[in-house]
C-alpha cells in the first residue's frame, strides 16, 4: 500500500497521539469497518494504545493474551489472520463498538496482524465489523500492505519522544502483572503528574506525595522507584498508621536481642531492609513525635541506630513519604515536627483526585471491568451509556479505590443475575448503586430542616450547623459508625471530622 498523501500527513503531524489517530481513522475508512485498535505488548498482556470506533473505556482494558484466543492467534500468525462471522472464538471487543454502544451487540467479523519493530514483536493491529461480510481473504491481503506504514508511524513517534513508546506514556501503566492495579490515565492533570514523576525520579531527593485517600499514592511511589536508578534495589513500604507506638521505633530501626520483652533475637528494621533502595513511608503524619525525632536524624546524617545498640549503622535510602493529612496544619498544632516536615517535603508531589481527571474515570472503569470479567469468567462486561454518564458525574470522594469497589460490586451483581455468563453483560446505573449528589444533598437538607424552625428563623450559622450535623449522622449510619470511612466519604481529614463532630455536639469533648 502506498499513498503519498497519507504518508505526508503522518510525517508532518506534530502530535504523536494525533498521528496514531489519523492512521487508525485512515484504516477504518479504507476497510469500511466499525472499529480499529492498536495494542502494545506489555509482557503477557496487550494494552490498547489507540482506538477508533470503540468506546472510551476500551483504553483501560488490559487483555491477557492467554485468555484471548483471537489476539493470541494474531500474535502467532506470520501474515495476519482473518476470523469469519461463524468463528466461535470470543472477541475481546464484544459490546464495545461505539456506534452501537447502546446495544450489547457482538462483533461479527474481525481480522488483524502482528506488528513488528526491528523484527521483534511489538503488538497487534485489529479491525472489527458488525456485519457478517465485513472482511474476506482479500481484505487480509490488503491489510498486510499497511504493516510498514504502521511500523513507520511507531518509529517516528519513538524518535520524537526519545523513549520507548512515550507517545502514550500517560496511558501506559508501570510494568505490573496483569492482576495488579495500574497507574493509568490520559487527562491533562494525569499527564502533568507523570511529567513530575519523570522529573524527580532520577534524583535522590525526598518526595512527599500529597492527596486524598484512594488517589493511588502507593502506585505513584512504585512508579517513582521503578523509574529511578535504584530500581534494582528493594522498595520497602511501611504503613505508619498501622504501627503501634510502642513498636514503631523497633519496626523502623531494628533492635538488639533482649532489648525488651519478646526480643528473643536481634532484628533489622525497615531502613536496613531498604538499604540501597527506597523506603516508602505511607501515612507519615501518623508517626509518634519521639519516632519523628529519630527519623529526622536519619535523614540528616544517613545513620540509624538499633534499639539497645550503641553503634550507629550507615544506610543509603531514598525516602518517599505520603499523607492525606495537611501536615502544615499538624505542624501548627504541634503534632508534627516542622524540621521533619521540611526535610520530607523537599519535592512535594500533589496527586490529583479522580473528580479532576475527566474521562480518566472511564479508562479506569474499563481496566477494572476487564479484571472482573476474567475473575468472574464472563464473556464480556461493558457499561451502558447511562452508566458511563453516571460515572463521569459522580464526585468520587473515595477516588480510584472507590471506583474499583463500585465496579467490582456492580460486576458481581450483574453476573449473579445473568442466566449465562457466556453473553455480553451490561452494567447499568442500577447496578452501580451511585446516589446522585443532588438527590443526596436534597434529602439531607429536607431531613435537616424537618421539625426545626423555618429557615428564616435560623441564623446562617445555625442552619449550616444543622445541615452538617445531619449529614455526618447519615454518613456514619451508612458506614456502620466507622469514623475513618465516613471521613473518606465526606472528603475530610479524619482529625478534622472528629473536631467538627465535637463542636456540633455529636461527640464528647
Amino acid at each position: 500500500m502506498s499513498d503519498p498523501r497519507l504518508l505526508h500527513n503522518l510525517l508532518v503531524e506534530q502530535d504523536p497521539m494525533r498521528r496514531l489517530q489519523y492512521l487508525l481513522a485512515s484504516l477504518r475508512h479504507h476497510f469500511s469497518c466499525d472499529a480499529v485498535a492498536l495494542l502494545q505488548c506489555d509482557g503477557d498482556v496487550l494494552s490498547p494504545l489507540a482506538i477508533d470506533g470503540l468506546v472510551q473505556e476500551t483504553l483501560g482494558r488490559r487483555f491477557v493474551v492467554a485468555q484471548q484466543p483471537r489476539l493470541a492467534a494474531l500474535l502467532a500468525a506470520e501474515s495476519g489472520a482473518y476470523f469469519s462471522a461463524d468463528c466461535d472464538l470470543p472477541d475481546p471487543y464484544d459490546g464495545l463498538v461505539a456506534a452501537h454502544s447502546g446495544q450489547p451487540l457482538p462483533v461479527h467479523a474481525c481480522m488483524g496482524m502482528a506488528i513488528r519493530l526491528e523484527r521483534q514483536p511489538w503488538g497487534v493491529l485489529t479491525l472489527d465489523g458488525l456485519q457478517d461480510t465485513a472482511f474476506d481473504a482479500d481484505s487480509l491481503q490488503q491489510l498486510q500492505q499497511w504493516h510498514d506504514v504502521t511500523a513507520l508511524t511507531l518509529r517516528v513517534n519513538r524518535l520524537e519522544t526519545q523513549s520507548r513508546m512515550a507517545v502514550l506514556a500517560a496511558a501506559e501503566p508501570a510494568r505490573l502483572h496483569a492482576d495488579e492495579p495500574s497507574l493509568l490515565g490520559q487527562s491533562p492533570a494525569f499527564r502533568r503528574l507523570l511529567q513530575e514523576i519523570e522529573t524527580v525520579a532520577s534524583s535522590d531527593l525526598p518526595v512527599l506525595l500529597l492527596g486524598e485517600t484512594g488517589v493511588g499514592k502507593e502506585l505513584v511511589a512504585r512508579r517513582l522507584h521503578a523509574s529511578s536508578p535504584r530500581q534494582a534495589a528493594p522498595l520497602v513500604q511501611v504503613n505508619c498508621a498501622a504501627l503501634p507506638e510502642s513498636l514503631a521505633e523497633s519496626e523502623l530501626f531494628g533492635h538488639a536481642r533482649g532489648t525488651f520483652s519478646g526480643a528473643s533475637q536481634e532484628r533489622a528494621g525497615r531502613f536496613e531492609a531498604a538499604d540501597g533502595g527506597t523506603l516508602f513511608l505511607d501515612e507519615v503524619g501518623e508517626l509518634p513525635l519521639a519516632v519523628q525525632a529519630k527519623l529526622l536524624r536519619t535523614l540528616q546524617n544517613g545513620e540509624i541506630q538499633r534499639l539497645g545498640e550503641d553503634r550507629p549503622r550507615k544506610v543509603n535510602v531514598r525516602i518517599i513519604a505520603a499523607t492525606n493529612r495537611q501536615l502544615a496544619e499538624q505542624v501548627r498544632d504541634g503534632v508534627f515536627r516542622a524540621d521533619l516536615y521540611h526535610r520530607l517535603s523537599v519535592y512535594p508531589l500533589p496527586i490529583p483526585p479522580l473528580r479532576e481527571r475527566g474521562n480518566d474515570v472511564l479508562l479506569l472503569a474499563g481496566y477494572f471491568l476487564e479484571l472482573n470479567r476474567a475473575r468472574l469468567g464472563c464473556r464480556s462486561l461493558r457499561l451502558s451509556a447511562a452508566a458511563e454518564a453516571a460515572l463521569c458525574r459522580y464526585p468520587w470522594p473515595g477516588n480510584v479505590r472507590e471506583l474499583e469497589h463500585v465496579i467490582s460490586r456492580a460486576a458481581l451483581r450483574v453476573a449473579s443475575q445473568a442466566s449465562t455468563r457466556n453473553s455480553i453483560l451490561t452494567l447499568d446505573t442500577s447496578q452501580l448503586g451511585l446516589l446522585p449528589l443532588e438527590a443526596e444533598v436534597a434529602t439531607v437538607v429536607a431531613e435537616a430542616t424537618l421539625g426545626v424552625p423555618a429557615m428564616t428563623e435560623l441564623s446562617l450559622k445555625a442552619a449550616v450547623d444543622q445541615f452538617q450535623r445531619e449529614l455526618i449522622r447519615r454518613t456514619l449510619s451508612q458506614q456502620q459508625d466507622n469514623w475513618a470511612q465516613a471521613a473518606r466519604v465526606l472528603a475530610l481529614d479524619a482529625s478534622n471530622l472528629h473536631k467538627l463532630a465535637r463542636r456540633l455536639g455529636l461527640k464528647d469533648a
